[in-house]
């Protein structure tokens, strides 16, 4: 078991920022990507953003490209997503998650993580 808790979230204006820390515990070993997902209200889950633990190779969605930044603290086990830009369609509750699969290339797909987070509300006003 893993669990993830997310932080960070909350009310922010257009081209403002916030940084998204989720810290993970339990059994961490056996994981090899991290990543945040987002749902906005009435759409699906979408993926944001996701980082290979070990070797620092990250992927990210079109829309957030050259706006968010996916890092990681190995020593303290947490992911961060530094969100600036922020638009008012950012807005999402936005959800970290773990994968013990290996390929980066198959980190956009919601259903190869195993843990999730309660997630923590981004809120962006125009």
């Amino acid at each position: 078991q893993v669990q993830l808790v997310e932080s960070g979230g909350g009310l922010v204006q257009a081209g403002g920022s916030l940084r998204l820390p989720c810290a993970a515990s339990g059994r961490t070993y056996d994981v090899y990507h991290r990543a945040w997902f987002r749902q906005a209200p009435g759409k699906e889950l979408e993926f944001v953003a996701a980082i290979r633990w070990t070797t620092g190779t990250t992927r990210y969605a079109d829309s957030v490209k050259g706006r968010f930044t996916i890092s990681r603290d190995n020593a303290g086990n947490t992911v961060y997503l530094q969100m600036n830009g922020l638009k008012p369609e950012d807005t999402a509750v936005y959800y970290c998650a773990t994968g013990s699969f290996r390929s980066s290339d198959s980190a956009y797909y919601s259903g190869l993580y195993d843990y999730w987070g309660q997630g923590t509300q981004v809120t962006v006003s125009s």
